[in-house]
Parts: structure tokens; sequence; C-alpha cells
């Protein structure tokens, strides 16, 4: 029997008997082998998306699944094929799209959030938005694949090279992907992070880590390159505090990459960026190299992306890990198991 997780609005989610949707053309039915909570559907969870999300919906988008069937005239893809989604539907006529960004579309719809989602059997979606996984790949492991793109496009935009400092500010599921892909890139990296379940974690995993509440950032990065600075810094806390730490740590002509959401417009130095021609950038999710290079790394085991999964859970306990997941505490990813297979 086909079930989803269905968004009623209040912070309320049930899970109920869905139909799967019959793939049209250019469309791929896919049954949803695992999909992540993350922090967007959070926000919806928690009612901070109601202008966008029609209750009762099925939300998620972070996902790994093998193709059920296929519509007319998809080719590239295969029945039986183990596959992620790129959860984007560019409208392909704004001067975005025309100009080759589709992922900043001006009328991008969010598969997940303006569509039905992934906490669902069966997901029946654009087949342009499908890219294949290998074999090798664990599918726990792939449904990690959707935030592993956003961290490396933040890491594209930041232009992060070999020998370079890095800092990341929070060091959330996001911003610790984030510090993987710089180091993988050869980056020297340092998270800024108050969970002190976050920080034993990033420890484990070999980061440098500072707890902003018990030491200074500014100073512990000014003691490590010889008073220079960071040479990139990115900020994934969607805080003020964040964006006030955000222009004390960079290099002269350092970059910023503001990674986090901002609720409403924060109060940024702006002096420090004349007086020291910093240089900002915004990273909104993700396009398909990034998506390519996600499955590249996730493929190359180069990665301890199954250290961020926190627990699996069937979808009929999805209530209980969304409350685990707003509680904050020793969560990361949770991972619900939405099909057989």
């Amino acid at each position: 029997m086909a079930r989803a997780l269905y968004y009623e609005g209040n912070k309320t989610v049930t899970i109920g008997e869905s139909a799967a949707v019959p793939p049209g053309p250019g469309e791929a039915k896919i049954r949803v082998a695992y999909a992540g909570i993350c922090g967007t559907d959070l926000h919806i969870y928690q009612g901070h998306m109601d202008q966008r999300v029609t209750a009762p919906q099925t939300i998620g988008h972070e996902m790994s699944g093998i193709v059920e069937e296929l519509g007319a005239g998809v080719e590239g893809l295969r029945v039986g094929d183990r596959v992620t989604v790129m959860p984007l539907h560019p409208c392909g006529e704004c001067p975005a799209c025309e100009a080759g960004h589709g992922h900043i579309c001006h009328h991008l719809k969010f598969l997940g959030i303006e569509t039905p989602g992934a906490f669902q059997t069966f997901w029946t979606v654009p087949a342009f938005a499908v890219l294949p996984i290998s074999e090798s790949l664990g599918l726990e492991t792939a449904a990690m694949l959707e935030p592993l793109a956003v961290a490396c496009h933040d890491v594209r935009i930041g232009q992060v090279k070999e020998g370079e400092f890095a800092v990341v500010i929070g060091g959330g599921p996001i911003g610790a992907l984030i510090a993987m892909a710089a180091r993988d890139r050869g980056a020297q990296v340092l998270v800024s992070e108050i969970n002190p379940h976050r920080l034993e974690l990033l420890r484990q995993l070999g980061f440098m880590t500072v707890n902003p509440i018990e030491a200074d950032p500014v100073e512990l990065v000014n003691r490590m390159t010889g008073g220079t600075g960071a040479d990139v810094v990115f900020e994934v806390t969607s805080s003020q505090a964040g964006a006030e730490l955000m222009t004390k740590l960079p290099r002269t002509r350092g970059r910023i990459v503001v990674v986090g959401i901002f609720a409403k417009p924060p109060a940024v130095d702006l002096h420090r960026f004349f007086w020291r021609e910093l240089q900002l950038f915004g990273a909104r999710v993700y396009e398909r190299e990034d998506f390519v290079k996600a499955i590249e790394l996730a493929d190359s085991g180069r990665l301890p992306l199954d250290a961020l999964i926190t627990d699996v859970l069937p979808l009929e306990r999805a209530a209980e890990g969304f409350k685990t997941m707003e509680s904050g505490g020793s969560a990361m990813k949770i991972l619900l198991r939405c099909g057989v297979h």
C-alpha cells in the first residue's frame, strides 16, 4: 500500500494512503527509499512557509530511490535505476533562466514545497530533475546528496582553493557538509558552533572548532593565520550574531558566502567591507554541476556522510522525527524510510 506524509498545518503531520501518480510524458515515477528531514521541512512544519505550501501537502525533497516507471519520451533513465532528485522546476523563460541560471529562476517551483514532495512511497517528478547514482552507493547515504550538493555549490561560489583557511559559522548539517567539501578541496577549516553535541561530532570528524560563547573566534583566527584573517567565511546560522561575526574574520580582500536564509535583513558592518575590500557572495541551492560533484564525492567515500545521520525512522514515525529535529540537541540528520527497496 502506498503511503505518504501530509503536512496539515500547525505543527501537525499525518500519515495516510496515497495514490501513485502515473508518469506523464517527460516524467519519472520513483519508489522512494529514504528521505531526510531538513531545515526547510522544519520551517514548513513550524508554519513559517504556509504562504508557499497548500495544506494538506506531502513535503520533503532530500531523497534516494529507484525508478519504478517512466513516461513517454524519457531518455537517459531506465526502470530499476538507483537515483536522486534535484528538486528544482524552473520556468525556462525568465531573465535568470535565459541567462542559464535556472536554479535562481524568478518563478522557481521547488519540488516538495510548491509541489508534492518525497515523503511518500512513490514520487512522480519531471525526468530532467532525476540523476542516476551508482549501484555501489548505499541508498541511505544517497539521501544525503541534496544537502551535499548545497555544500558543493557554496564551496564553488566561495572559490575555495587548496591551502586556504576557511571558517564555517554554524555547524549544523549544511555547515558540517560545507566543512567537509572545503576540506576535500584542501582547505584548513575551522567551524564555529555553540551546540555541544555538534561540536563533539565535528571534533570526532577531525575539524577544528570554536564555541563563540567560550572563546573569541576573531582572536583565534588571527592567531592561527598570523594576523592575516581567513581567506573565506561561510555564514550558515541566519543569525544577527553570525552576520556580525562574518565581517570580522576575513583577510584583506577575503570572501564571505552567505548561505543562511535570513528572515529579516540583519545589521551588517559595511565599513569593514570598505576597509578591507571584502567580497560578498550569495549562494542559493545548487546547479546541476554541484549535484554531479556531490555524487562523485559521495561515491568516492572520502566524506564521512553517514556520521551525520542521527537516526533512520519508518515513515509512520515521522512526527517523532520532526519533534526531535525541532528540539535541536544531538540530532543532525534524521532519515525517513519511505518505501520497500
